[in-house]
């Protein structure tokens, strides 16, 4: 799968959480989500738009910000 990461503003825990819970709704992703920087890298098989309208779902500004390469 790719690693995708994108920007989601996220200003607390409960943002986060909102996150997993939409993402987890979803499913078939593993994500980490790095709240100080406000980013969420999504591994998936979906495309960008779905996995875009997901984060939405949590009424946050999100947008993609580009395929994370392989550590």
């Amino acid at each position: 799968f790719q690693k995708h990461e994108f920007f989601v503003d996220m200003t607390c825990e409960g943002c986060s959480n909102a996150v997993t819970r939409v993402l987890h709704r979803l499913g078939g992703v593993s994500f980490d989500i790095d709240l100080p920087n406000k980013k969420v890298c999504i591994d998936s098989e979906h495309n960008i738009d779905t996995l875009l309208e997901t984060l939405k779902k949590t009424g946050k500004t999100a947008s993609y910000l580009g395929e994370k390469s392989a550590q």
